[in-house]
Protein backbone atom coordinates (compact mmCIF):
# COMPACT_ATOMS: atom_id res chain seq x y z
CA UNK A 1 0.00 0.00 0.00
CA UNK A 2 1.43 3.37 -1.06
CA UNK A 3 1.27 5.73 1.93
CA UNK A 4 -0.17 9.22 1.56
CA UNK A 5 -2.01 11.74 3.70
CA UNK A 6 -4.99 9.46 4.58
CA UNK A 7 -2.57 6.94 6.10
CA UNK A 8 -0.27 9.29 7.99
CA UNK A 9 -0.35 11.38 11.15
CA UNK A 10 2.03 14.04 12.43
CA UNK A 11 4.59 11.52 13.72
CA UNK A 12 4.32 8.79 11.08
CA UNK A 13 1.78 6.07 10.37
CA UNK A 14 -1.68 6.92 11.68
CA UNK A 15 -2.64 4.37 14.31
CA UNK A 16 -6.32 5.23 13.90
CA UNK A 17 -6.22 4.68 10.14
CA UNK A 18 -4.24 1.48 10.60
CA UNK A 19 -6.71 -0.05 13.05
CA UNK A 20 -9.64 0.83 10.79
CA UNK A 21 -7.89 -0.83 7.85
CA UNK A 22 -6.96 -3.94 9.82
CA UNK A 23 -10.44 -4.15 11.33
CA UNK A 24 -11.87 -4.14 7.80
CA UNK A 25 -9.43 -6.83 6.72
CA UNK A 26 -10.36 -8.91 9.77
CA UNK A 27 -14.04 -8.65 8.75
CA UNK A 28 -13.31 -9.65 5.14
CA UNK A 29 -11.18 -12.60 6.24
CA UNK A 30 -14.08 -13.85 8.37
CA UNK A 31 -16.23 -13.99 5.23
CA UNK A 32 -13.45 -15.75 3.32
CA UNK A 33 -13.09 -18.31 6.11
CA UNK A 34 -16.71 -19.44 5.70
CA UNK A 35 -16.69 -19.17 1.90
CA UNK A 36 -18.88 -16.08 1.57
CA UNK A 37 -18.32 -13.34 -1.04
CA UNK A 38 -19.14 -10.62 1.49
CA UNK A 39 -19.26 -10.60 5.32
CA UNK A 40 -23.05 -10.71 5.67
CA UNK A 41 -23.68 -12.80 8.79
CA UNK A 42 -27.19 -13.36 10.20
CA UNK A 43 -28.75 -15.01 13.23
CA UNK A 44 -31.68 -17.44 13.12
CA UNK A 45 -34.16 -14.55 13.00
CA UNK A 46 -32.35 -12.88 10.11
CA UNK A 47 -30.89 -10.06 12.21
CA UNK A 48 -27.31 -8.94 11.42
CA UNK A 49 -24.42 -10.49 13.31
CA UNK A 50 -21.28 -8.42 13.77
CA UNK A 51 -17.71 -9.01 14.88
CA UNK A 52 -17.19 -6.78 17.91
CA UNK A 53 -13.57 -6.38 18.96
CA UNK A 54 -12.69 -7.64 22.41
CA UNK A 55 -9.05 -6.55 22.37
CA UNK A 56 -6.36 -4.83 20.33
CA UNK A 57 -2.63 -5.35 20.86
CA UNK A 58 -0.06 -3.15 19.12
CA UNK A 59 3.40 -4.66 19.58
CA UNK A 60 6.94 -3.36 18.93
CA UNK A 61 5.57 -0.33 17.11
CA UNK A 62 7.89 1.94 15.14
CA UNK A 63 5.22 3.90 13.28
CA UNK A 64 7.43 7.02 13.24
CA UNK A 65 9.49 5.32 10.49
CA UNK A 66 6.61 5.61 8.00
CA UNK A 67 6.82 8.52 5.57
CA UNK A 68 4.87 9.79 2.57
CA UNK A 69 5.35 7.61 -0.54
CA UNK A 70 6.67 4.65 1.46
CA UNK A 71 5.12 1.30 0.60
CA UNK A 72 3.59 -0.47 3.58
CA UNK A 73 3.39 -4.27 3.42
CA UNK A 74 0.76 -6.00 5.58
CA UNK A 75 0.77 -9.77 6.09
CA UNK A 76 -2.36 -11.04 7.80
CA UNK A 77 -3.57 -14.37 9.21
CA UNK A 78 -6.87 -15.31 10.89
CA UNK A 79 -7.66 -18.14 13.31
CA UNK A 80 -10.56 -19.28 15.46
CA UNK A 81 -9.66 -19.38 19.15
CA UNK A 82 -12.97 -20.28 20.84
CA UNK A 83 -16.63 -20.97 20.13
CA UNK A 84 -17.36 -17.29 19.43
CA UNK A 85 -13.93 -15.61 19.22
CA UNK A 86 -11.59 -15.03 16.28
CA UNK A 87 -8.07 -13.61 16.24
CA UNK A 88 -6.18 -11.96 13.38
CA UNK A 89 -2.45 -11.18 13.42
CA UNK A 90 -1.00 -8.51 11.13
CA UNK A 91 2.72 -8.02 10.48
CA UNK A 92 3.73 -4.56 9.19
CA UNK A 93 6.88 -3.78 7.20
CA UNK A 94 8.45 -1.01 5.10
CA UNK A 95 11.43 -1.77 2.83
CA UNK A 96 11.69 -5.21 4.37
CA UNK A 97 12.02 -3.87 7.93
CA UNK A 98 9.36 -4.50 10.55
CA UNK A 99 7.55 -1.49 11.99
CA UNK A 100 5.36 -3.51 14.34
CA UNK A 101 2.51 -5.98 14.55
CA UNK A 102 -1.15 -5.81 15.53
CA UNK A 103 -3.35 -8.53 17.04
CA UNK A 104 -7.13 -8.15 16.89
CA UNK A 105 -9.50 -10.42 18.82
CA UNK A 106 -13.21 -10.30 18.01
CA UNK A 107 -16.38 -11.95 19.20
CA UNK A 108 -19.57 -12.45 17.17
CA UNK A 109 -22.49 -10.47 18.62
CA UNK A 110 -26.10 -9.66 17.76
CA UNK A 111 -28.95 -7.59 19.16
CA UNK A 112 -32.70 -7.51 18.77
CA UNK A 113 -34.22 -4.97 16.42
CA UNK A 114 -34.39 -1.58 18.14
CA UNK A 115 -32.49 -2.84 21.17
CA UNK A 116 -29.96 -0.71 23.02
CA UNK A 117 -26.22 -1.18 22.58
CA UNK A 118 -26.23 -2.06 26.29
CA UNK A 119 -27.83 -5.42 25.49
CA UNK A 120 -25.68 -6.92 22.74
CA UNK A 121 -24.97 -10.64 23.25
CA UNK A 122 -22.51 -13.19 21.94
CA UNK A 123 -23.59 -15.69 19.30
CA UNK A 124 -21.98 -18.61 17.52
CA UNK A 125 -21.75 -18.52 13.73
CA UNK A 126 -22.16 -21.70 11.72
CA UNK A 127 -19.65 -22.83 9.12
CA UNK A 128 -16.44 -21.84 10.92
CA UNK A 129 -13.55 -24.30 11.17
CA UNK A 130 -12.94 -26.06 14.49
CA UNK A 131 -10.76 -24.28 17.00
CA UNK A 132 -7.79 -25.44 19.03
CA UNK A 133 -6.38 -24.03 22.25
CA UNK A 134 -3.77 -21.36 21.55
CA UNK A 135 -1.45 -19.26 23.65
CA UNK A 136 -2.00 -15.60 22.77
CA UNK A 137 1.01 -13.33 22.30
CA UNK A 138 1.75 -11.32 25.42
CA UNK A 139 2.48 -7.63 25.85
CA UNK A 140 4.50 -6.15 28.67
CA UNK A 141 2.90 -6.83 32.09
CA UNK A 142 -0.22 -4.79 32.63
CA UNK A 143 -0.29 -2.01 35.16
CA UNK A 144 -1.99 -3.23 38.36
CA UNK A 145 -5.28 -1.47 38.95
CA UNK A 146 -4.35 -0.70 42.55
CA UNK A 147 -0.88 0.74 41.81
CA UNK A 148 -0.50 3.60 44.33
CA UNK A 149 1.91 5.53 42.13
CA UNK A 150 -0.77 6.49 39.61
CA UNK A 151 -2.91 9.58 40.16
CA UNK A 152 -5.88 9.76 37.80
CA UNK A 153 -7.34 12.84 36.16
CA UNK A 154 -10.45 12.72 33.99
CA UNK A 155 -12.38 14.40 31.19
CA UNK A 156 -15.93 13.82 29.98
CA UNK A 157 -16.90 13.50 26.31
CA UNK A 158 -20.17 13.02 24.46
CA UNK A 159 -19.23 10.99 21.37
CA UNK A 160 -20.44 12.44 18.07
CA UNK A 161 -22.70 10.10 16.04
CA UNK A 162 -21.34 11.27 12.68
CA UNK A 163 -17.69 10.83 13.70
CA UNK A 164 -17.43 8.22 16.45
CA UNK A 165 -20.08 5.58 15.65
CA UNK A 166 -19.88 3.03 12.84
CA UNK A 167 -22.45 1.93 10.28
CA UNK A 168 -23.75 -0.77 12.62
CA UNK A 169 -24.65 1.85 15.22
CA UNK A 170 -21.90 0.94 17.70
CA UNK A 171 -19.28 3.27 19.13
CA UNK A 172 -16.43 2.34 16.77
CA UNK A 173 -13.49 0.51 18.32
CA UNK A 174 -10.98 3.09 17.05
CA UNK A 175 -12.91 5.94 18.72
CA UNK A 176 -11.82 4.67 22.14
CA UNK A 177 -8.23 5.20 21.08
CA UNK A 178 -9.01 8.73 19.92
CA UNK A 179 -10.66 9.59 23.26
CA UNK A 180 -7.61 8.33 25.15
CA UNK A 181 -5.18 10.32 23.02
CA UNK A 182 -7.25 13.51 23.23
CA UNK A 183 -7.43 13.19 27.00
CA UNK A 184 -3.67 12.68 27.18
CA UNK A 185 -3.12 15.79 25.04
CA UNK A 186 -5.39 17.85 27.27
CA UNK A 187 -4.07 16.70 30.64
CA UNK A 188 -0.33 16.08 30.27
CA UNK A 189 2.44 18.74 30.24
CA UNK A 190 3.61 19.93 26.79
CA UNK A 191 7.14 18.40 27.02
CA UNK A 192 5.71 14.89 27.39
CA UNK A 193 3.32 15.14 24.44
CA UNK A 194 6.03 14.56 21.82
CA UNK A 195 6.34 10.80 22.03
CA UNK A 196 5.76 7.67 19.99
CA UNK A 197 3.74 4.56 20.76
CA UNK A 198 5.88 1.51 21.49
CA UNK A 199 3.09 -0.82 22.68
CA UNK A 200 -0.62 -0.49 23.22
CA UNK A 201 -3.13 -2.85 24.80
CA UNK A 202 -6.87 -2.14 24.53
CA UNK A 203 -9.52 -4.30 26.18
CA UNK A 204 -13.20 -3.63 25.43
CA UNK A 205 -15.98 -4.44 27.88
CA UNK A 206 -19.20 -2.76 26.68
CA UNK A 207 -20.67 -0.15 24.34
CA UNK A 208 -23.07 2.78 24.56
CA UNK A 209 -25.84 4.50 22.64
CA UNK A 210 -25.62 7.78 20.69
CA UNK A 211 -26.21 10.73 23.01
CA UNK A 212 -24.64 9.09 26.06
CA UNK A 213 -21.49 10.58 27.60
CA UNK A 214 -18.24 8.88 28.59
CA UNK A 215 -15.73 9.68 31.32
CA UNK A 216 -12.08 9.13 30.45
CA UNK A 217 -9.71 8.58 33.40
CA UNK A 218 -5.99 8.98 32.66
CA UNK A 219 -2.97 8.17 34.80
CA UNK A 220 0.73 8.18 33.88
CA UNK A 221 3.82 6.49 35.26
CA UNK A 222 7.41 7.03 34.13
CA UNK A 223 8.97 3.60 33.72
CA UNK A 224 12.38 5.14 33.11
CA UNK A 225 13.65 8.46 31.82
CA UNK A 226 12.64 7.91 28.18
CA UNK A 227 9.58 5.68 28.69
CA UNK A 228 6.22 6.24 30.29
CA UNK A 229 3.17 4.09 30.76
CA UNK A 230 -0.30 5.58 30.39
CA UNK A 231 -3.27 3.85 31.99
CA UNK A 232 -6.65 4.95 30.63
CA UNK A 233 -10.09 3.80 31.76
CA UNK A 234 -13.24 4.76 29.89
CA UNK A 235 -16.60 4.49 31.65
CA UNK A 236 -20.17 5.20 30.63
CA UNK A 237 -20.95 8.37 32.58
CA UNK A 238 -24.59 7.75 33.46
CA UNK A 239 -24.04 4.44 35.27
CA UNK A 240 -20.26 4.05 35.57
CA UNK A 241 -20.14 0.91 33.44
CA UNK A 242 -16.56 0.19 32.25
CA UNK A 243 -16.32 0.44 28.46
CA UNK A 244 -12.60 0.00 27.82
CA UNK A 245 -9.20 -0.24 29.47
CA UNK A 246 -6.23 1.14 27.49
CA UNK A 247 -2.58 0.81 28.49
CA UNK A 248 0.05 2.47 26.33
CA UNK A 249 3.83 2.41 26.55
CA UNK A 250 5.37 5.48 24.88
CA UNK A 251 8.91 6.55 24.06
CA UNK A 252 9.67 10.21 24.78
Amino acid sequence: MLLGMPHLALNGLSETWLLKELGHRHWLMLAQMVGRPVPDFRDAAGAPVYAAFRSVEVCEAAFEKARENDVLHIRSALSRISRTQMRSCHELAIDGASIGSVILTSVFVHRKAGASNHSIARIEVAGLPPFAAVTPPQLAPRMPDHDPRITFECLEFTPCPSQDFNGAGFLYFTSFLAFADRTEWALTPPPTRICNVARRDITYFANLDPGEAITVHLGTLHVRRDLRLLCCRINRSNDGTPLADIRTLKRL
